[in-house]
């Protein structure tokens, strides 16, 4: 199984719109600076994710976009759905006919592995994604801060 570059980039941004996005709309271009996903590739993901009901947009000066619901309400599945992404794992993208038009030994298998995998990805919100992402960020600051004290311990 591969999620591709767009459901990738997809939950890349509405995390990067949770995180930015508390006090006002996110631009597009801000997002896409921050993580180097091209403006117009953007453009396309969030034109499926505003009809997919995850995002809404600002029109105006100071505009950009801003989640529809509350980070706690809405998960990876979600994203990835939006943006007509799939996590099948089956040869056949689930339609049985994997084996000379009939259903493969492993079919089974191998769907049951996709479902567990969107009820994996249904069962984390952009709430935990921010969450941790905020706790690397303070591991990353703690690290530094320990790294800086030893270094001026051993300068003395």
């Amino acid at each position: 199984m591969k999620l591709t570059t767009r459901g990738r980039y997809a939950v890349t941004a509405m995390l990067d719109l949770a995180i930015h996005g508390e006090e006002r709309p996110i631009s597009l271009a801000d997002i896409s600076g921050r993580q180097e996903i091209s403006l117009s590739y953007l453009e396309q993901l969030f034109a499926k994710l505003r009809r997919g009901g995850l995002v809404s947009s600002v029109r105006g000066p100071g505009g950009g976009y801003r989640l529809a619901r509350s980070c706690d309400g809405i998960f990876v599945a979600e994203i990835i759905d939006a943006v007509d992404e799939s996590v099948d794992v089956t040869n056949c993208n689930g339609k049985g006919d994997c084996y000379n038009g009939e259903t493969c030994l492993t079919h089974h298998l191998w769907q049951d592995l996709s479902e567990q995998i969107h009820e994996f990805l249904n069962a984390i919100s952009l709430a935990e994604l921010v969450a941790r992402n905020r706790a690397r960020e303070m591991a990353g600051v703690q690290h530094r801060d320990s790294a800086d004290n030893i270094q001026r311990l051993v300068l003395r």
